[in-house]
C-alpha cells in the first residue's frame, strides 16, 4: 500500500486535534521578536477562515523559495522554544530545518533564536503538523522528521488526541524521501509502547535499531522495575515534598522483550523540557525508523 496521496484540496480537521490551545498572547521581547522578525522567518500560510493553525485548501509550500537555495530538509514538528532546532541548524548549516508550532510565544522565541545565532537556514510555521502533512508539504521532499515529546495525554479516554497514531505516521510517510528518517522521544512508557507499535505496524518503516536494547537493557523494562511513574509527576520531587503521583503508568509487562529503542539522538540539545523529565526522575525513549 503507497502511503497517502497529496490531497490539498482536503482539509485536514476531520478528528481531535493533538493540542488545546494555551496563551497566545505576546509580550515583550517577544512580541518585538514576532513584530521584526516574522517577515524574514515564519512562513505565511493561507488559512481556513480565521483557525490559526490550519492550511488553506490548495496551498503546496515551494520549498526551495522558502528557503533560497535547495537543500535536505529537516522538519521538527512541536518545536517549543527552539532550542533543538536552531542548535542543529547551526551545527549542520548544510541543510534546512522547519520548525513548525502551533504556540505564537514558542514561535516568537525561535525567531529570536534564529537572529541571535544569525542562521540563515531555519524558517518556522505555525500550523497544526497533521494538516500540514495533507497537502502542505510537498511528497518526498523531506530527509528527517522530528517528534521529540509530543503531549503524552495520559487518561485513556484522551488516547485518541495523541499526535502519534496510524494517520499520523501514513502522512509522515508521504511527505519523507525513501530512505529518510523519522526519530521520536518521549518521557513516558505507555506513549513509548504506542509509537513503537504503529511504527512496527507500518509497512513505511523500518526500525534502525530492530531487536536492540532488550530485557535488563530496556528502559522500558528499568522504568518498569523501578516503578518511577507511578510516583513521579510532572514536576522534580523537591526536599520535605512528596512525590506527586500520576495514577497514569503503562501497563507493566515485567520484562521488555522487543526492545527496538534507539540511543539518545546525538544530534538534539538537552532542552529545558528533557531536562525537566530527567530531574523528575523520568526516562526518555527514543525511536528512530527509516521509510522504505
Amino acid at each position: 500500500m503507497e502511503p497517502q496521496e497529496q490531497t490539498p484540496d482536503q482539509p485536514y480537521r476531520t478528528q481531535p486535534v493533538s493540542f488545546v490551545r494555551r496563551g497566545s498572547r505576546l509580550q515583550g521581547r517577544r512580541r518585538e521578536a514576532w513584530d521584526e522578525l516574522a517577515e524574514a522567518f515564519l512562513i505565511d500560510v493561507p488559512r481556513i477562515e480565521t483557525a490559526d493553525t490550519s492550511v488553506a485548501p490548495g496551498f503546496v509550500l515551494d520549498v526551495d523559495a522558502a528557503f533560497g537555495r535547495s537543500a535536505p530538509l529537516v522538519i521538527e514538528v512541536g518545536s517549543g522554544l527552539g532550542e533543538a532546532i536552531t542548535h542543529a541548524a547551526e551545527f549542520d548549516p548544510d541543510r534546512d530545518y522547519l520548525a513548525l508550532e502551533v504556540y505564537r510565544p514558542g514561535l516568537a522565541q525561535t525567531m529570536l533564536r534564529i537572529s541571535q545565532k544569525e542562521l540563515t537556514n531555519v524558517r518556522t510555521a505555525q500550523v497544526n503538523a497533521a494538516e500540514a502533512f495533507a497537502g502542505m508539504i510537498p511528497a518526498s521532499s523531506v530527509a528527517e522528521l522530528w517528534t521529540f515529546f509530543p503531549d503524552p495525554w495520559h487518561k485513556v479516554r484522551h488516547h485518541k488526541r495523541r499526535l502519534v497514531k496510524a494517520d499520523y505516521v501514513e502522512r509522515a510517510a508521504r511527505i519523507l524521501e525513501p530512505g529518510g528518517i523519522f526519530r521520536l522521544a518521549t518521557d513516558w512508557s505507555s506513549y513509548a509502547v504506542q509509537m513503537r507499535a504503529v511504527l512496527d505496524a507500518s509497512e513505511h518503516f523500518e526500525n534502525l535499531h530492530d531487536g536492540e536494547r532488550t530485557g535488563a537493557a530496556s528502559p522500558l523494562t528499568q522504568v518498569w522495575e523501578s516503578g518511577v511513574e507511578s510516583v513521579v509527576g510532572g514536576a522534580p520531587v523537591r526536599e520535605g515534598k512528596d512525590p506527586v503521583s500520576t495514577g497514569n503508568t503503562g501497563v507493566n509487562e515485567g520484562i521488555d522483550e522487543r526492545g527496538g529503542w534507539a540511543p539518545r539522538f546525538e544530534g538534539r540539545t538537552l532542552t529545558s523540557f528533557e531536562n525537566k523529565a530527567i530531574t523528575a526522575g523520568r526516562m526518555v525513549f527514543d525511536l528512530a525508523y527509516r521509510r522504505r
